[in-house]
């Protein structure tokens, strides 16, 4: 009786199979967004999840899917420049450009000083160079044409977020390998002599860094995640101060077109929040403009300016495959995508 159940249990299995369409993998993008997944650190489960948001569909696996290879271990930065999209691999250490209509590798860049990983974390760009944070504790400068490193900049320790304003490079110092004596300083580089020009204190371990429509350069200080709050800090880039600090929690900010996204998950009480803040008035509009009740963990925020839609990255605790949740730009819950292990970044396509 229990083989005639297998056996029962494989012709079902069998028959359901026939009815899963399997997502294709379009020659060009279109019409849909990429999804960078971070994965587990020493993992090597880094992927990309390519949505079509025509025929409703999720590729999971769109890299291998394209390349024929794994991603690598811990991406940690993605953005289109050129023509082309540049994944930063921290734990393999790599950056990974892709041509932007297909998805194929154009190049994988090893980051490495002899034998000694650069561990990559973050990428902007100017001109024709490309600005690469290395946790080292140096600024990498990549060439956009001949995608080869041309020189490096020391800077402070461990850093991350990074950002160009009025000529200059501004490079936040985490020092988040020293935890909990972290760095608190913003590094300044001036794009024509490519030197280090002021270090600024901008409160401890600063991460993501963003600049306004005025030029104004706004840092996260996330501090220690408990006793000293995470908190929001306005540079003026041409006086090279610090303007203002803002009394409200922020862990991660991004742009709708003239206002900002600040994002915050409470580590403690396992809740997220989504702020919405005017950059040029410097007023939080609204605390609460997204209803967060059905994120699990909030790992990310960005906006659409092709359909003005809003979408929230949910690591789901970390531990499972994530989802890309969408919403009204009024902040309305709309659908969700399912995608791989904790999504941190995306790309649009129209």
């Amino acid at each position: 009786m229990r083989y005639v159940n297998i056996l029962l249990l494989l012709a079902f299995f069998t028959s359901c199979k026939k009815d899963v369409i399997e997502p294709t993998v379009p020659t060009t993008l279109s019409a849909g967004f990429l999804v960078l997944n971070e994965g587990l650190f020493q993992q090597n489960n880094s992927s990309l999840s390519w949505v079509d948001t025509q025929a409703s569909s999720v590729n999971l696996d769109f890299f291998l899917s394209k390349n024929n290879r794994l991603l690598g271990d811990t991406g940690n930065d993605m953005q289109v420049y050129g023509g082309k999209i540049y994944v930063v691999v921290n734990g393999s250490s790599t950056i990974e450009v892709l041509e932007k209509s297909t998805g194929k590798s154009i190049k994988q860049i090893n980051m490495f000083v002899g034998n000694v990983a650069k561990s990559p974390r973050s990428i902007a760009f100017s001109g024709s160079r490309a600005f690469i944070s290395c946790y080292d504790g140096f600024v990498d400068i990549l060439d956009t044409v001949s995608l080869t490193i041309v020189q490096r900049i020391q800077v402070g320790s461990n850093p991350e977020g990074l950002a160009v304003s009025n000529g200059k490079l501004f490079v936040a110092n985490s020092g988040g390998l020293n935890f909990p004596n972290v760095d608190s300083t913003l590094s300044v580089i001036d794009l024509t002599s490519y030197q280090e020009i002021q270090k600024i204190t901008v409160g401890k371990n600063p991460g993501s860094v963003l600049v306004d429509q005025e030029g104004d350069v706004y840092v996260i200080a996330r501090g220690n995640y408990g006793s000293n709050p995470s908190r929001m800090v306005r540079v003026n880039s041409i006086s090279l101060t610090v303007e203002e600090q803002f009394p409200f929690d922020a862990m991660g900010i991004s742009k709708m077109n003239s206002q900002f996204l600040i994002s915050f998950y409470n580590y403690t009480t396992q809740s997220s929040a989504v702020r919405l803040f005017d950059p040029l008035s410097e007023t939080l509009i609204n605390s609460n403009f997204l209803n967060t009740a059905d994120i699990q963990t909030l790992y990310g925020v960005d906006y659409n300016s092709f359909n003005d839609k809003i979408y929230c990255l949910d690591a789901m605790n970390y531990t499972n495959t994530g989802y890309v949740r969408k919403y009204s730009s009024q902040g309305v819950y709309e659908t969700s995508y399912h995608v791989g292990l904790n999504p941190s970044k995306i790309i649009f396509y129209e």
